[in-house]
Order: C-alpha cells, then sequence, then structure tokens
C-alpha cells in the first residue's frame, strides 16, 4: 500500500513523502491517525501544496531554533539534591525537571527536546543536548550540587 505522509513518522518518512507500507500499518494506524493519506492522483497534488507550505514553515521553525539557539550560549541551570557516599543522589535528575528549570528561566521547550538518555544519579557538571529542530541542537549545562544539610 502507498501512502503520502502528512505528518513526520519516526523511522518513516517525514511530511510529504510518499512511502510503501504493509496494508494492516497504513489502514490500521496511519489512516485513523491521520498521518497519511492514501497515493492517488488528486491526493499527489494536494501533497505537492503541502509541500511548499511545509518548507516554508520549516524554514521559519529553523530560524527561530537558531535564534533561541544563541540564547543558550552560556546558560546553565542548577539543581541542589541530597546526596550520599561517593556523591551518588538521593533520586535523579530527569528531563522533566530540566524542563521545569528552563521554563522557570522564561524558556518555552518541551520536555522531549532534552535529549538525555538516562537520569542524572550523580553530582558534578554535565553537559545536556537539547533538540531544537531536527537541524538544531543546543547545549545547556546542568550543574548539581550538593544540598546543604543542617546538622
Amino acid at each position: 500500500m502507498e501512502v503520502i505522509l502528512k505528518e513526520d513518522v519516526a523511522k518513516l518518512g517525514s511530511r510529504g513523502d510518499v512511502v510503501k507500507v504493509a496494508e494492516g500499518f497504513g489502514r490500521n494506524y496511519l489512516l485513523p491517525r491521520k498521518l497519511a493519506i492514501e497515493a492517488s492522483a488528486g491526493n499527489k497534488a494536494v501533497i505537492e501544496q503541502m509541500k511548499a507550505a511545509s518548507v516554508r514553515r520549516s524554514a521559519k521553525e529553523k530560524t527561530q531554533a537558531e535564534e533561541l539557539a544563541k540564547q543558550f550560549d552560556g546558560l546553565s541551570v542548577a539543581f541542589q539534591r541530597r546526596s550520599g557516599e561517593h556523591d551518588q543522589l538521593f533520586g535523579s535528575v530527569t528531563s522533566s525537571d530540566i524542563g521545569d528549570a528552563l521554563e522557570k528561566k522564561g524558556f518555552n521547550v518541551d520536555r522531549r527536546k532534552v535529549q538525555l538518555h538516562e537520569a542524572l544519579r550523580t553530582l558534578g557538571e554535565f553537559m545536556i543536548p537539547i533538540k531544537l529542530h531536527k537541524d538544531v541542537t543546543a547545549h545547556l549545562k546542568v550543574v548539581i550540587e550538593k544540598e546543604a544539610t543542617a546538622e
């Protein structure tokens, strides 16, 4: 079955691509979720217009992402967490924590764009990539310090 993608689908293709998929995948997943439409002559003409609009939108989003990436230069977020022996944290710092900290600083960045492969569980400084656009990745300095305990 040939379909035309209306949205970017991971490991399949990007918006406007004509891809060949299994009948069941197209009929039961892509079409009901409005991620794709069947590839017919009429739909291909519509998709050409959508592709042109998509290119313009993508260029605009990329310039916005580049401007945001410039604002990340020199920016860092700090967390204070309780820790035990060998600088191991009780708990962790997750992409959600980093997203919340950025939001408090006035940046509207979705936590899913924070490319943290696993939660940070030790004290120290880390450079975390943030994927703002498919072609633009900024790096954020994350500092995890030991929380002062009252003894």
